[in-house]
């Protein structure tokens, strides 16, 4: 039901062609990106996190890991993710297809600086084969989100990548 709250949003906005949904799963970062032919620092993962008792998504480039030390810093805690078998109750989507779009009352959504590095970002829609087209600026349009953070780790560059 999830997939289709998400769709029903963004066909009321006008952007159902925006929706792709896919053959196969797009439930993790490298399978999304290597569906779309795109690059992992394009997808917007969306994390679930419990911060002071409370539901906290943070939507990253999906070639960032969390900092620890930033986000405890912004957050006042360390990130402590939402048991899989509890993100459906306290998100309102299943994991795979957690997207910041038609959430449950009182999930707080921040959007990570890492995805300013894109024109064009694909977050979940829904479900575990289904992704949204956006531009970043579309993203921070269609969520409700509390504000930018800098809580993503940049990935290192290998030294083979370089030469």
């Amino acid at each position: 039901m999830s997939f289709e709250n998400v769709k029903k949003y963004f066909v009321d906005k006008g952007l159902e062609d925006r929706i792709k949904v896919l053959n196969t799963s797009s439930a993790t970062v490298e399978m999304a990106a290597k569906a779309l032919g795109c690059e992992a620092g394009q997808i917007a993962k969306t994390l679930s996190f419990t911060v002071n008792k409370s539901p906290v998504l943070v939507v990253a480039a999906g070639n960032v890991k969390m900092d620890n030390k930033k986000f405890k810093s912004r957050f006042g805690t360390r990130p402590k993710m939402i048991p899989g078998k509890l993100v459906k109750e306290r998100i309102g989507h299943d994991v795979g297809g957690v997207c910041p779009f038609v959430l449950k009352s009182g999930v707080k959504v921040f959007l990570d600086v890492s995805l300013k590095q894109n024109d064009v970002v694909y977050p979940a829609a829904g479900s575990k084969n289904s992704l949204v087209k956006l531009s970043v600026k579309e993203l921070e349009a269609h969520t409700a989100f509390e504000g930018w953070v800098d809580v993503g780790k940049q990935p290192e560059i290998s030294k083979e990548s370089i030469n």
